[in-house]
């Protein structure tokens, strides 16, 4: 299956909207496994246990495995995704922006050393940096657009006096990724729950492709909002939430505290397309 097929079958299956973000900070584990990298894997895998059929899609964070160099662990934990909750798709996020030789190796890295179903990446340094990844049939690719941060506007929210109309940045990458980029139909775009107007907007531009919304939780975004600027039916909408899921206990109970926080997160996101 293509990764926008997989992501069809998972929010069917899983009647759900929900990313699980996998951002493992060892001193933030419960007692027992704190500030212990060897343990990452563990403590990954006990998540996904937990969520993996409420998830729509999980997304490891590649710099927290290789901050601790457990480079060998996110490959176990990509195996195990594999094994146990094969209709849930994995999306790499490693936000990587390069271009030819150096870009095919970053592609090879995602797909083919950690059998990713999807990366995500920076487009800034254009198409040639995107390319190598689209061509791994099937695969998906999420450019960053607006992003959560605050600082997203420095660059994101500028006005391109060369382009016609003289869009904000962040609205040609949509039009570039609804359209000339998309050769293959692989491509998602990044955009911030914490900017619910602005993914209205990328909704507008882009009205097919998969957004895959991070913000939501500990960053503060609402789900609600989130769900009713960017659900419409034909592009499906992943929302990620990692600290409130991962981090819900520092007790023995953590997977099941983590369940506990994906099923109201899932509950909620489902409530709100269900008023959309």
């Amino acid at each position: 299956m293509t990764f926008l097929e997989m992501l069809q079958g998972a929010q069917q299956r899983n009647r759900s909207m929900l990313c699980v973000g996998l951002d493992p900070e060892p001193a933030r584990f419960p007692a027992g496994l704190k500030d212990n990298a060897a343990r990452i894997y563990e403590f990954c895998a006990r998540i996904v246990d937990a969520t993996g059929d409420l998830a729509l899609a999980f997304k490891p964070q590649i710099a927290y495995f290789a901050a601790h160099r457990a480079e060998s662990q996110l490959e176990d934990l990509m195996r195990h995704m594999r094994a146990n909750f094969p209709h849930v798709p994995v999306i790499l996020d490693a936000k990587r922006g390069d271009i030819g030789s150096t870009a095919e190796q970053y592609a090879r890295e995602a797909f083919e050393r950690y059998g990713a179903d999807a990366v995500t990446l920076s487009p800034f340094m254009g198409f040639d940096s995107v390319q190598p990844y689209l061509k791994h049939p099937g695969k998906g690719a999420f450019l960053l657009c607006r992003t959560s941060n605050p600082g997203g506007d420095d660059l994101q929210n500028q006005r391109l006096a060369s382009v016609a109309g003289q869009p904000l940045l962040y609205e040609h990458i949509a039009r570039l990724a609804q359209g000339p980029w998309n050769l293959n139909g692989q491509l998602g775009l990044v955009v911030g729950a914490t900017y619910p107007a602005e993914i209205e907007r990328v909704r507008a531009i882009a009205p097919t492709l998969p957004l895959l919304i991070p913000g939501v939780g500990a960053q503060g975004g609402d789900a609600v909002a989130t769900v009713k600027a960017g659900w419409r039916g034909d592009g499906p909408i992943v929302v990620n939430s990692s600290r409130a899921i991962l981090y819900a206990s520092n007790g023995a109970d953590f997977g099941e505290a983590a369940r506990a926080e994906a099923l109201r997160t899932r509950a909620v996101l489902e409530a709100a397309r269900a008023a959309a």
